[in-house]
């Protein structure tokens, strides 16, 4: 009995060494790093059931990859963060405000240009005339000297002939000499307000355009951190495009209100500088008015006498 047992037992194994050789050696392999894995574990564990994920659309895989990507360190790239890329990038309201600051900007160096061929002009004229009349004896030779030619200084002795002509036959040249300077009075003011037109604008820009700037920075900024909510990160490559749009926003502000503000001053002084020349004008007007008063007066006494 002993003997076929024996004989038996041998035939079990020799079927299972033939199988064995029989199989295929990519079955050998994988089931070689299984052996380890099932003498390690512990015999009263039970392995859990395999999980088995749901398939995940594209809308959820964006957000899950851009997760995954921060919380390995891989930042995003930046992109160019030019002063135009970052104007189209801004939003529809910093947009309008960087638009109308830099027409603001074209506004100020356009009065400047103007302003300043203006003033050059007029001045320029004024002396001038004054130089033409620093030798006339009278109002009617201040006249002829000038010609036809329009002006500030022909307005002031247009004026003085007109109330010497109305005021004919009065005896009081202390009256004459007082219309005469209340005429020359509103033609300076008339003078001044138009020599000054420009000069409200540039005020008003260089006061406002920083507020200006700074809503749209605020609004820009405001945008940057409902956009940095919704994409639930703080990675400085989600950050720094929107801040920065919103700072182009102030810097064209500042473009626009430093050189109004400096412009402003300058017209200032040579504004002050082109009106004293007006009040030469003027009084040059009534020292003729009053040498033909005198003068007249001089020659009814005269005739009296004789």
């Amino acid at each position: 009995m002993k003997i076929m047992s024996f004989q038996a037992s041998l035939a079990a194994a020799l079927v299972l060494a033939a199988a064995w050789l029989a199989s295929p050696v990519s079955a050998q392999t994988q089931a070689a790093p299984a052996a380890p894995v099932q003498s390690t574990a512990q015999p009263s564990a039970v392995s859990p059931a395999p999980v088995v994920a749901p398939p995940m659309t594209p809308q959820a895989a964006a957000p899950a990859a851009a997760k995954s990507d921060t919380a390995a360190g891989i930042a995003p790239a930046m992109k160019e963060l030019s002063p135009w890329v970052m104007f189209m990038s801004a939003d529809i309201i910093v947009k309008a405000v960087m638009i109308g600051l830099a027409f603001a900007s074209l506004m100020t160096w356009t009065v400047l240009i103007a302003k300043s061929i203006e003033l050059s002009i007029a001045a320029t004229k004024l002396r001038s005339a004054l130089k033409k009349i620093a030798e006339a004896r009278s109002l009617a030779e201040a006249q002829m000297a000038l010609g036809a030619k329009e002006g500030i200084l022909p307005s002031f002795l247009a004026a003085a002939l007109r109330e010497a002509r109305m005021s004919a036959g009065l005896s009081s040249d202390t009256g004459i000499k007082e219309r005469a300077a209340s005429s020359f009075s509103e033609i300076m003011r008339a003078e001044a307000r138009r020599i000054r037109v420009g000069m409200g604008v540039l005020a008003t820009i260089g006061s406002t355009s920083p507020f200006v700037g700074l809503f749209g920075t605020v609004w820009g900024i405001m945008n940057s951190f409902i956009g940095i909510s919704k994409s639930q990160t703080t990675n400085l490559a989600v950050v720094a495009p929107g801040i920065a749009e919103a700072l182009l926003a102030t810097a064209i502000g500042l473009v626009a209100a430093i050189p109004a503000v400096i412009i402003y001053n300058y017209f200032s002084r040579v504004t002050k500088s082109y009106l004293e020349l007006v009040s030469r004008a003027s009084g040059a007007a009534g020292r003729l008015l009053s040498r033909d008063l005198d003068r007249s007066h001089g020659s009814v006494h005269s005739r009296a006498a004789e």
